[in-house]
């Protein structure tokens, strides 16, 4: 895997939950959010949500604004299909949304087409595409809830009318910022983080998950399979699948954060563990560690660093995938634009 910068968002902080993906050839991200002009959450700054819309027409080309949302977002599922990006759900300042829509670069300017709401109000699910079907699961119906959602649906895109339909749910609990994967047919969901409510203390706190499940369309069934070595809450999604891998680039183990208010922009940044889970096996392993470059300016300028960002997409794109921005640490986004390279190269150094 060959890893290096495309231009970066054109942004000073950059963003976190943008909805991402591909259409008639070009490279969409729009919205997210950040804590603008250097602001953090411990400084009492206001988290901002954004309705831009930028493309990229090749790797070598430069960004720029094609239009803005219907309104501000991010935190949705995004996926490419055909010529179009599906957006699902998502979040502002005014709290979580059920809209969905399709998100279409064409004769020059964006289009939008209408989907069907989904059930409920949704952000920070998991969600991927096979074939003309998108499948949503876990996240969080409302920035409040006490708990993530156990909930698991699927959208044909191809069908008239559009309705989304409900299928069986995995063993597990309701879970968020979960990763998603498509592998040999089947929906892969991973990790996440589950919501705890005291409700004595009046607190909700998050436990790191490990489990991974697996559903199969045809049999309309979930199977748990062999844990994962540590949480990989908010890694890029959907994961990678190299013949039959399923890899996951980084996430939020839960290691740092009970000190996140301590560390604040000291704060190291997350995983960058590449994990590899082995279909025909059924066994993860650690296969390297993502190429970093923290310098010694983080603190104070952390664009000049190259983090491994969370709360982001992994695009596919021209052959090759793009994490387009992402959380780099907590509190803070980036604007940097990943280009992973033919990542097959993860079997034949």
């Amino acid at each position: 895997m060959i890893v290096e910068n495309l231009p970066p968002i054109p942004d000073r902080d950059g963003f976190a939950g943008s909805l991402a993906g591909v259409s008639n050839g070009g490279l969409l991200v729009a919205g997210g959010s950040n804590f603008p002009n250097g602001g953090r959450p411990w400084t009492g700054a206001a988290k901002t949500w954004y309705d831009a819309i930028y493309l990229l027409e090749t790797p070598q080309s430069q960004w720029k604004k094609v239009g803005v949302l219907p309104c501000p977002l991010g935190y949705a599922v995004t996926a490419s299909w055909r010529d179009a990006v599906v957006c699902v759900g998502g979040s502002n300042q005014s709290g979580h949304t059920a809209e969905a829509f399709l998100m279409r670069w064409k004769n020059s300017q964006i289009a939008f087409e209408a989907l069907p709401d989904f059930p409920c109000t949704i952000a920070n699910a998991c969600g991927a595409l096979i074939g003309d079907v998108v499948y949503v699961a876990g996240g969080l119906e409302m920035p409040n809830s006490p708990e993530a959602l156990k909930k698991f649906y699927a959208l044909d895109l191809a069908a008239s009318p559009r309705v989304w339909k409900a299928l069986p749910t995995w063993e597990g609990e309701g879970r968020m910022l979960s990763v998603a994967a498509i592998a040999e047919g089947k929906f892969y969901l991973i990790s996440g983080a589950a919501l705890i409510h005291d409700k004595a203390a009046g607190v909700v706190s998050r436990v790191y998950l490990k489990e991974i499940y697996r559903f199969d369309p045809v049999k309309r069934q979930w199977e748990r399979l062999s844990d994962l070595p540590r949480a990989t809450v908010a890694a890029a999604s959907p994961a990678l699948v190299v013949g039959n891998k399923v890899v996951v680039l980084g996430g939020d183990t839960g290691e740092w954060v009970s000190q996140t208010h301590v560390l604040k922009d000291k704060h190291p940044g997350f995983s960058t563990d590449v994990l590899e889970f082995s279909i025909v096996t059924n066994r993860w392993e650690t296969l390297a560690s993502f190429p970093i470059n923290i310098r010694s300016d983080a603190n104070t300028h952390p664009n000049e660093s190259t983090y491994l960002p969370v709360t982001t997409s992994l695009v596919p794109w021209r052959g090759n995938y793009v994490l387009p921005g992402g959380e780099a640490r907590p509190g803070t986004r980036t604007p940097r634009v990943i280009w992973l390279k033919r990542p097959f190269l993860l079997y034949h150094d």
